[in-house]
């Protein structure tokens, strides 16, 4: 089969394993996504030889980055926090409540404890969520400027 030289954001959404709402909606609208080359149909086309950038994009603001933990020490939600793993405690406890996160291989004295490897295991198919720390798009900027004075605009 012949590679396609654009590709609209569906095929992007598939090569990548995400929704199709994850990338019309939160990748696309990033300030370092790519220049729409065309359309086809209703989709915005993007130049598939530019895809390396779009695999950094994802590297960088999508993927978790991996964390080595000792496979048969035990950790708790704050020492796993620590690690550098992106994920919290406060996470761990909403997962391990709605049964996204493993059972704790140690509760002695009340305390749940994992081993490393059981961690690590739980966080693999994790994605990663970076919050946006400068400012937002010049609409929503002007509508929060707007709450922030109280004053209207016509």
């Amino acid at each position: 089969m012949v590679a396609p030289d654009r590709l609209i954001t569906p095929e992007i959404a598939k090569m990548y394993g995400v929704s199709l709402h994850t990338v019309t909606r939160r990748r696309t609208q990033h300030p370092e996504w790519l220049d729409r080359v065309d359309k086809r149909g209703r989709r915005k086309e993007y130049d598939a030889a530019a895809m390396a950038a779009v695999a950094d994009f994802v590297r960088r603001h999508v993927e978790r980055q991996t964390v080595t933990l000792e496979p048969e020490r035990l950790y708790i939600a704050p020492q796993l926090e620590d690690t550098g793993s992106g994920i919290k405690a406060g996470t761990i406890g909403a997962d391990l409540t709605r049964g996204r996160w493993p059972e704790p291989d140690d509760t002695d004295h009340g305390v749940n404890r994992r081993k490393g490897k059981t961690a690590m295991t739980a966080m693999t198919g994790r994605h990663g969520y970076q919050r946006r720390t400068e400012g937002c798009p010049p609409r929503y900027a002007d509508i929060a400027r707007r709450r922030l004075t109280g004053t209207q605009t016509a």
